[in-house]
């Protein structure tokens, strides 16, 4: 009778101690600064998310949540980093490019559906076709009918081989049977630069990179590439009633973890992120972006993810688009 109680007794203890240890890591973390990192340069879209959750995370976590842009093939360096490290402080502001589309192009050290978890889903934007001021093409009929006098005479931005804005494109070539040139960046940012001199003729960049060169007259929105007119473009036709409904691309952002990342604490930034796109000031800061701040459950987000995954890789294997 005495070993039974004595067993029953040590079992309870380490029930209730594994708990409280549980309990204690979650309290616990983050014990450091967290870094945040980003796939692009700042100035883009994904930086732009990324500052706009991190501003408000780190004074709710009473820590430092870092921003790092580490730039480079279509999103996935950062990507990468954050699915090998293993200091439990490290997420990544993840982008469509990264998650769904590069794995169909590229020969990555890391599986998007293994090796990393969608914590929490921040939001989704437009695709914008922006032209430079001096081509003389004011629609997108004016755009294709160009294409089709002057073949591979056009180039066209984006940032990164395998990016929202290379499929787009290599779709938008498809659906018009015209010949444009890629010319890839590291980034929006210094892709939206050479667009804005002339280097460059169109773009099929996201809303929150190319609002404020739209705004200030250094660019021209030709169509958005969602099936309804964006709120902050209501005068831009999509690209449906451009007559190609066919190219429909949006990028989207949502906040990813190391896979070993213990269920609490993704439970806790999930939780603290969807309390953040509540609040007025990020609904604000994200609508000026041209994204709105729609909560979702993770699950509902893991769902979000592998339907997105198949998507583009039906996508991709029907228009046989490459990054050669």
């Amino acid at each position: 009778m005495k070993r039974r109680l004595f067993v029953f007794t040590a079992l309870t203890m380490a029930l209730a101690s594994g708990q409280a240890m549980a309990q204690k890591n979650d309290t616990q973390w983050p014990d450091r600064p967290i870094r945040m990192l980003v796939g692009s340069a700042p100035g883009g879209g994904t930086d732009a998310m990324a500052r706009a959750i991190a501003d408000q995370l780190g004074p709710l976590l009473n820590q430092s949540v870092v921003v790092e842009n580490r730039p480079g093939v279509s999103n996935t360096l950062a990507v990468d980093m954050t699915a090998k490290s293993t200091d439990g402080h490290t997420m990544v502001m993840g982008v469509s490019t990264a998650h769904a589309i590069a794995p169909h192009l590229f020969k990555l050290g890391y599986d998007s559906n293994k090796d990393l978890v969608p914590v929490v889903f921040v939001g989704a934007v437009p695709n914008v076709l922006v032209v430079t001021n001096d081509l003389p093409a004011k629609s997108v009929s004016d755009l294709v009918s160009l294409a089709k006098k002057q073949p591979n005479a056009i180039n066209f931005a984006s940032s990164g081989a395998g990016s929202t804005q290379h499929i787009a494109a290599e779709i938008f070539k498809d659906a018009a049977d015209i010949k444009i040139e890629h010319i890839p960046y590291r980034g929006s940012a210094p892709a939206l630069i050479d667009l804005v001199s002339g280097r460059v003729q169109m773009s099929f960049d996201t809303m929150p990179s190319v609002i404020g060169h739209i705004k200030n007259d250094k660019i021209r929105p030709l169509a958005v590439t969602t099936s309804e007119r964006s709120k902050q473009l209501p005068d831009v036709p999509t690209m449906a009633e451009a007559g190609l409904p066919d190219v429909s691309v949006r990028a989207w952002y949502g906040i990813y973890m190391p896979a070993s990342t213990p269920p609490e604490v993704q439970s806790k930034v999930h939780g603290l992120v969807n309390q953040i796109l509540e609040m007025p000031v990020t609904k604000e800061r994200l609508e000026g972006i041209g994204s709105e701040a729609k909560p979702i459950s993770q699950e509902e987000f893991k769902a979000f993810h592998d339907a997105e995954y198949q998507r583009y890789g039906d996508i991709i294997r029907k228009n046989n688009i490459t990054i050669d």
